[in-house]
């Protein structure tokens, strides 16, 4: 039949040579090993270190449950062919499952070889005959304690040539069938000799082979076809040269798996297409089917099917662009499959255990969460035994895999890993490690360091040790190798996630950790959000047990960090900070930060001068300079760290001045920022060093009368004046700007205040009116007018009411619906203050009365005192900030502003200024108070002392002012002019 001829060969890439293999050995490993091994003498090994059924040494021992040992292949076999007792005592197995190998045993015996390495199996003295290795799927056992011999073909092999003869040349797809299920049945039932495989194996078998894949839809058939064509593969070359010199034979064999023929992927390995190829046949989600598979439901092959996925899966995932291989990556997790490649790691073929690492190792760069179930499932000594022998490319996916094992976000989990990486193995895995790290390439070296550092930091750090001498040197040098960026950038992050702490998703919480530090406690709160830590009500909250290791490990990898060669690291990482590479630089800036803060933290190790040399500069230059409040944070940390000694001070003084505007830009944001200002104020030697006012503008308004009250929104301000307008500016770039000007009052503007919503301004006026303005961006909207029938001085707002001095005794009470009433009429109030439905009164006579405008009830602050001749001492400003009450009124008892407690009514303080004092502003650390002679003088709120005084440069009254923010301050006088303070 025409079909049925060999088909032309087409070019073809060179395909790697298949040996023969056995059912439990992969393709690739020869069917027989050297029978002898290199030496001279003769030394009998110890009897349990022999197989009884193969006389030969152990290569991959299994103890069973009747605490016999056999090598798993001749024991595979044994099971294999219907047996379910133990060949030596006969006990019958409960499972047939083998065990996982017995690596005490397999390390013992590795020892023995070490220690005899001219010994030589002599095979006569374990009175046993000699044998040949286990190496074909159907020999049968004669005795437990005898080679598994060869069966006869007892005349078979004219029967399986008249079967070939069937499925090459019958027309009839049914008989073509029969010959397959009758030569698989051969092939299972007799132990077939070369001759047999070269028979199977010639182009015409093959391509008839192919032709029933093609053809058939009984999926025995296809299994069988498969089976055959898999075993005949792994044991000749010239079955895949055959296969592929048609490359619609290989999209078949694809086609077959989609269509759930599973064990086609053994075939489709076999014929080792290309990750290209691989990738256009979209054969992931048929691999990661055959993966969930339970092995039980699949043929036994040459090779598992499981097995073969787990190769492919790694070539498509290692051949693909980063995008695409994320996108499969992501499949790949959600697919549920990571249980059964963790499994892989055991496998006993190397390349299957590699291919398992470098999966797992992309599953947990893409999705973290993974990471826990793998520390917890995988068994390590397999891979570290795998390192030894190891290509240099796979032993670094190999310390790849282990580095991002150990950033699970419990460090004491991340202890018990390490020690399991350390422990486990035949060998010594830190000398091994070293010896690596003394050839690997330059942007692998830091990996290969920093795990290298976190397996010797295990142990108390001693006074030296090679491996940490070693770790070290490497991140330093490749930090400083300019002439490999990539390597620079995994050094500067090695060193960062070295600090210890790691999210969810295994990334490093350095800097989240010292943001938290440096005061930002709600940037700290959004990264951890972020890494799904916490949610917006609720912080991840350590155990005392994981806060104490977390905290011993800083201290200790900090100090073995810092201590190495008298801070060289620090100079590796100034260079890093002036790098041109954006990733580097800030690297080196979060690892450079949380060295310097550790300085103060470490007991006094001589190095934090060599740090200060180093870094004081740049951190200066990037606390002036950073416009991102995080970065300006983190060098502030820094900074404070080197101010711990008077050497650091005195660096520090010729930039004091720029230190302490940068703090009060933080301390808005960061108390460790005010804590810092305070320390850094009390070694100042002139306040002015500490608060420095520059004149910012000068606006003559004299044409519109006195400025009567201003108030502040956002970066607009609002004046109104005597001649009933209201002006509107714009404080942008420190310079007031008209931007409109409004006159809707006859008379005078005298007060003017903004909604708690900061939507609506209000204006009283002489005019006996309060009118309501929408606040837009870039102008007042009049809305309403109210009838206040009496002339308005100094009014103040709520949500639904507005209280005003009339012109008479007491205090107005006007709702916005209508009504009004008269409070306090014994009074004559001069100011007024409402904060929370409390209204304060200073009055006339010098008393503070607090009136309670739900229940009215009245309490007294300060009482009043009468003057039988002339007035008393009114109250001539009030002010609340912060639960305090600040007064100005006459200084004749030393105290011209009194400072009271709003929860006791106890006097807390005094300003003992001899000013007139008729306005006052606070900040968060200032007092400004208004005088009549034209000036302003500044006090410290927390000392109480005088630190500044501004002049307006004439003798007018100065009625108001505010603050836009804590640095902003705006005046309004008696001869119509409006001025502004800046902190310098």
């Amino acid at each position: 039949m025409a079909s049925f001829e060999p088909r032309k060969a087409h070019p073809q890439k060179q395909r790697q040579n298949i040996p023969a293999a056995e059912p439990s050995c992969p393709p690739g490993r020869l069917m027989a090993e050297s029978e002898n091994p290199p030496g001279g003498g003769k030394h009998t090994p110890p009897k349990d270190f022999v197989c009884p059924i193969t006389s030969n040494l152990f290569d991959d021992p299994v103890t069973l449950e009747t605490g016999q040992t056999y090598e798993r292949r001749a024991i595979q076999e044994w099971l294999e062919r219907g047996n379910s007792t133990c060949p030596i005592t006969r006990q019958k197995l409960q499972s047939t499952q083998l065990p996982k190998t017995n690596y005490v045993l397999k390390r013992l015996i590795a020892s023995w070889r070490e220690q005899n390495p001219g010994a030589v199996l002599d095979k006569s003295e374990n009175n046993s005959l000699e044998i040949t290795p286990i190496a074909k799927p159907t020999m049968h056992s004669t005795s437990p304690n005898s080679v598994i011999t060869q069966a006869s073909l007892d005349g078979t092999l004219s029967e399986l040539r008249h079967n070939i003869n069937k499925l090459c040349m019958s027309e009839i797809l049914e008989e073509s069938e029969m010959a397959v299920l009758r030569i698989e049945k051969f092939w299972q039932e007799a132990g077939l000799e070369i001759n047999i495989v070269n028979m199977l194996s010639r182009p015409p078998v093959v391509n008839g082979f192919v032709e029933i894949l093609f053809n058939s839809v009984d999926t025995r058939v296809l299994r069988a076809t498969v089976f055959l064509l898999c075993e005949l593969g792994s044991r000749e070359k010239s079955v895949i040269q055959t296969l592929t010199q048609v490359d619609s034979d290989v999209d078949g064999m694809v086609a077959l798996l989609k269509k759930g023929l599973l064990e086609a992927v053994v075939l489709i390995y076999l014929l080792r297409p290309s990750a290209n190829s691989l990738i256009e046949m979209d054969i992931i989600d048929s691999l990661l089917a055959v993966i969930k598979k339970s092995p039980d439901e699949l043929m036994s092959m040459c090779l598992k099917p499981r097995t073969a996925s787990v190769l492919l899966l790694r070539e498509i995932l290692g051949g693909c662009q980063e995008y695409m291989a994320a996108a499969m990556t992501v499949k790949v997790i959600s697919a549920g499959v990571i249980d059964s490649i963790i499994g892989s790691l055991e496998a006993e073929w190397t390349e299957e255990r590699m291919a398992a690492v470098i999966i797992l190792s992309k599953c947990m760069q893409e999705d973290g969460k993974c990471r826990n179930l793998i520390a917890d499932k995988a068994e390590l000594a397999p891979v570290l035994e795998s390192f030894v022998g190891a290509a240099d490319s796979d032993r670094f996916e190999i310390v790849r895999f282990l580095s991002e094992l150990v950033r699970l976000n419990r460090r004491t989990f991340n202890e018990q890993v390490l020690h399991i990486i350390k422990d486990e193995g035949a060998f010594s895995t830190m000398h091994t490690f070293l010896n690596y790290l003394q050839t690997a390439l330059q942007d692998q070296c830091p990996v290969v360091a920093g795990l290298l550092l976190q397996l010797d930091l295990l142990a108390e750090p001693r006074k030296m040790s090679i491996y940490r001498e070693e770790a070290i040197d490497t991140l330093i040098s490749c930090l400083q190798n300019t002439d490999f960026p990539a390597a620079q950038i995994a050094a500067a992050e090695t060193i960062v996630s070295l600090q210890g702490r790691f999210s969810a998703s295994g990334k490093p919480l350095t800097r989240a950790f010292l943001l938290k530090r440096a005061g930002l406690e709600k940037k700290y709160r959004t990264v951890m959000r972020m890494e799904h830590l916490g949610n917006s009500n609720v912080e991840f909250e350590e155990s005392q047990e994981e806060e104490k290791a977390a905290n011993d490990w800083e201290r200790k990898v900090a100090y073995a960090l810092v201590s190495h060669e008298f801070g060289l690291l620090f100079e590796a990482l100034a260079e890093g900070l002036k790098s041109r590479y954006a990733e580097l630089r800030s690297a080196c800036f979060v690892s450079a930060t949380w060295l310097a803060y550790m300085l103060g933290i470490l007991p006094d190790t001589g190095i934090r001068g060599a740090a200060r040399v180093c870094l004081l500069k740049r951190f200066l230059q990037i606390f002036k300079s950073a416009k991102d409040i995080e970065d300006k944070a983190l060098s502030m940390l820094a900074l404070n760290s080197f101010i711990q000694d008077p050497d650091g001070l005195r660096d520090l003084a010729p930039s004091m001045k720029d230190v302490l505007k940068g703090l009060r830009d933080l301390k808005k944001h960061s108390p460790f920022a005010f804590e810092m200002l305070k320390v850094l104020s009390e070694g100042s030697e002139s306040s002015a060093d500490l608060w420095n006012h520059k004149d910012l503008v000068q606006v003559d308004c004299s044409h519109n009368g006195e400025v009567l009250s201003i108030v502040c929104h956002k970066d607009i301000i609002f004046s109104g004046h005597s001649d009933g307008t209201i002006k509107v500016w714009t404080g942008r770039g420190s310079i007031l700007h008209q931007i409109q000007e409004v006159r809707e009052h006859t008379k005078a503007v005298t007060s003017l205040a903004i909604s708690q919503s900061g939507e609506q301004l209000y204006s009283g006026s002489l005019d006996k009116t309060t009118k309501v303005w929408s606040i837009g961006d870039d102008a007042l909207q009049f809305a309403e007018v109210h009838d206040m029938r009496d002339q308005v001085h100094n009014l103040v707002v709520a949500n639904s009411i507005a209280c005003f001095i009339p012109q008479g005794a007491g205090v107005k009470v006007h709702s916005w619906s209508g009504g009004s009433k008269l409070l306090n009429q014994n009074k004559s109030v001069k100011c007024l203050s409402l904060v929370q439905g409390k209204l304060y009164c200073g009055c006339h006579d010098s008393s503070i009365q607090e009136i309670d405008l739900a229940s009215g009830t009245l309490n007294s602050i300060q009482s009043g005192s009468r003057k039988l001749l002339g007035k008393g001492h009114p109250i001539q400003a009030l002010l609340l900030h912060d639960g305090l009450i600040y007064s100005a009124s006459s200084s004749l008892d030393g105290a011209a502003v009194k400072i009271w407690s709003t929860s006791n009514y106890e006097l807390v303080g005094t300003l003992p200024s001899t000013a007139d004092v008729r306005a006052i502003a606070v900040s968060s650390d200032l007092i400004y108070l208004g005088c009549k002679g034209g000036i302003v003088e500044v006090w410290c709120k927390e000392k109480h002392q005088r630190v500044e005084t501004l002049q307006t440069g004439t003798n007018a009254k100065i009625h108001c002012m505010a603050l836009n923010g804590d640095e902003f301050l705006v005046i309004g006088t008696s001869d119509g002019r409006i001025q502004a303070w800046g902190l310098s």
